[in-house]
């Protein structure tokens, strides 16, 4: 009699186990699509065995707890694929930014059409028809349209790229303001994970499973490393530029803020700049600060190059008040023809005669003159050149950007694939997994109407 309620009771369990399991499968198949999921297997075992009158009986099956399937190594190695994808992914945003600022299409090769490289070539064009028709007042005053359509251009230019960098620079702010709520967000988890699993260590899997999307995003945008502190929670820091750890956050303590200076970041307490080597933010940072802002100072150099050329041609006695373009306009900000300059007052030869077009001449050939640095000039070979040099860097740059990031992106994949095999949901994993629980169940339910139909025997036939 005692054998049979020992056996209803063992059998009670193992209904209650593959119950359990059945609802872990379905949780499973549940999140089949949701990629911050990782599976959970129940992990069954027995409370022991004890020594009865009817020899060594067992307690039970039961489920000792739900094991969540991550692999710790190659979720870390995910957070570093993801920050170099965001890296590179940043750059090449940033940098289609530039180009489309200059206005106009740029190959690798350098070769741009339209916007400014089209100024500058029909402004020259526009001197060689003036020399050819120096008292043509029609001709003065195409040249000056055309001059005055160069000098906007650079400064639309400039203004473009500028606005590129301040956009960025927004964009740093906002990434910031993400960062510390993520770390907030983070602190909050390893709280409630740490009240969950006090007792119970590895238990609080959806809590897990929330704090590891939040490392995600926070690694695309500002890579950490990852410190378990062996109570389920987790400790966050970044390097200076010494490879010393500054800890941003300490199990549920989050020590300072991280914060943006306008060149850099700070990160801990005390605040302490913080190496960046991947992420968002350090790819909008390397761009601003690097390409885009190495374009506009090429730009200057051009504008000033420009200038100081054409007023010399334009004004060999170096009159005051008598140049072509405005000699303190020396950037690409800047640059403006010098004021009262009109098709009556432009000057085409240094005699004065009318007819006269030396000076039209000597300004038309600067579109094919060669500069050189070696000789005190500020660029080093044609202004056409110079200009296509300067841009070709910054497609060079997109195109470099744009194969690093599509790179980056097949070993990010590849790595998440690889993390998918231990953590991924198989739907035919799962679909077998649930027929062999529901037969487990099933199984056991016939084990337990057999012993109560034994129970009932006794009960309603023996005892007549």
């Amino acid at each position: 009699m005692s054998g049979l309620f020992t056996t209803l009771n063992s059998t009670t369990m193992a209904l209650n186990a593959h119950s359990r399991a059945i609802e872990t499968s379905g949780r499973n198949l549940a999140n089949v699509n949701n990629p911050n999921y990782a599976r959970q297997r129940v992990l069954y075992g027995d409370r022991g065995t004890v020594e009865t009158a009817q020899g060594v009986q067992s307690f039970g099956l039961e489920v000792l707890a739900v094991q969540q399937m991550r692999d710790q190594l190659l979720d870390r190695q995910l957070l570093r694929e993801i920050g170099l994808s965001g890296s590179f992914e940043a750059q090449e945003q940033a940098l289609q930014r530039a180009q489309a600022g200059l206005g106009q299409a740029i190959s690798a090769s350098g070769t741009a059409t339209g916007g400014l490289a089209a100024s500058l070539d029909q402004f020259f064009n526009a001197f060689q028809s003036l020399a050819a028709r120096p008292t043509d007042m029609g001709t003065r005053e195409a040249l000056l349209q055309q001059a005055r359509i160069l000098t906007d251009t650079m400064r639309e230019t400039d203004t473009r790229l500028a606005q590129v960098q301040t956009d960025l620079g927004t964009e740093i702010t906002a990434d910031v303001s993400e960062v510390n709520r993520l770390i907030s967000t983070i602190a909050e988890l390893n709280t409630q994970i740490g009240r969950f699993e006090v007792n119970r260590p590895g238990v609080a899997v959806d809590l897990r499973d929330q704090r590891q999307a939040r490392l995600e995003e926070l690694a695309a945008i500002l890579p950490v490393n990852v410190t378990d502190l062996g109570n389920g929670q987790i400790s966050l820091s970044v390097k200076d530029a010494g490879n010393a750890d500054i800890v941003l956050l300490n199990g549920e303590t989050v020590n300072g803020s991280v914060a943006f200076t306008g060149t850099g970041l700070t990160g801990g307490s005390p605040a302490t700049a913080i190496a960046l080597s991947s992420g968002a933010i350090h790819g909008a940072l390397a761009v601003r600060d690097g390409a885009v802002q190495t374009l506009r100072d090429s730009l200057d150099t051009f504008a000033e190059q420009l200038v100081t050329a054409v007023n010399a041609a334009y004004n060999p006695s170096s009159t005051a008040g008598a140049d072509f373009f405005d000699p303190a306009g020396l950037t690409a900000a800047t640059i403006s023809l010098e004021s009262g300059l009109t098709g009556a007052t432009l000057v085409t030869g240094s005699s004065g005669a009318a007819g006269d077009n030396s000076i039209a001449i000597a300004v038309a050939q600067l579109a094919t003159r060669s500069f050189s640095t070696g000789s005190g000039d500020l660029i080093d070979g044609t202004l056409g050149q110079f200009y296509s040099r300067s841009v070709s860097d910054l497609a060079q740059a997109l195109s470099t950007a744009t194969a690093r990031a599509e790179d980056q992106d097949k070993i990010q994949q590849l790595v998440r694939n690889q993390r998918d095999t231990v953590s991924g949901v198989s739907l035919d994993e799962e679909m077998a997994d649930l027929v062999k629980f529901q037969r487990a169940f099933q199984a056991s339910s016939r084990v337990f109407s057999i012993v109560d139909d034994l129970l009932e025997t006794i009960v309603t036939q023996l005892g007549r």
